[in-house]
């Protein structure tokens, strides 16, 4: 869990991580390697689902060995199924990490929205939904490692 008081923000107290597949943690459905080095570390104060229309056919395998939940959507409605997912995992208690237009729902209603702009570019959908944007997952998953560096972007 994370649990923080950030000044002028509010209190986060996380329990669930919900990130995007394609674009955020694999390129081409590959996953990347700091997205492979950097999950169980954040495993180990949230639960962390992936979630995905696995483009590629790749991301069960991908994943395999990592501490995750993996959800496949089928081709139609992703944007709503996702922000579903997050609601249906307690929104205030979710962080989501996305660079997608089909991500932006999911960003909005998470406790906390962190858009990550990778080799694909983010969408500004996405940014606009977004708390934080980071320059890459690296970045990203850094941040939920070490949370202190939520209140110096966050605080007032």
């Amino acid at each position: 869990m994370i649990d923080i008081a950030i000044p002028g923000f509010g209190r986060l107290v996380l329990t669930e991580l919900v990130c995007d597949y394609n674009g955020t943690l694999a390129r081409d459905g590959l996953l990347l390697a700091p997205a492979r080095e950097l999950l169980p570390r954040v495993a180990d104060v949230l639960r962390i689902h992936v979630v995905t229309a696995d483009t590629h056919g790749t991301a069960q395998a991908e994943l395999d060995g990592l501490p995750c939940e993996l959800t496949v959507l089928g081709p139609d409605a992703q944007a709503k199924a996702k922000a579903a997912l997050v609601e249906g995992l307690g929104a205030g208690r979710v962080a989501a990490v996305g660079n997608g237009r089909n991500d932006a729902g999911m960003l909005k209603v998470a406790a906390l929205g962190i858009g990550v702009v990778g080799d694909e570019g983010i969408a500004v959908e996405a940014i606009a939904s977004s708390r934080i944007v980071c320059r890459s997952i690296a970045d990203a998953l850094e941040l939920l490692t070490r949370p202190r560096r939520l209140v110096a972007t966050l605080r007032d």
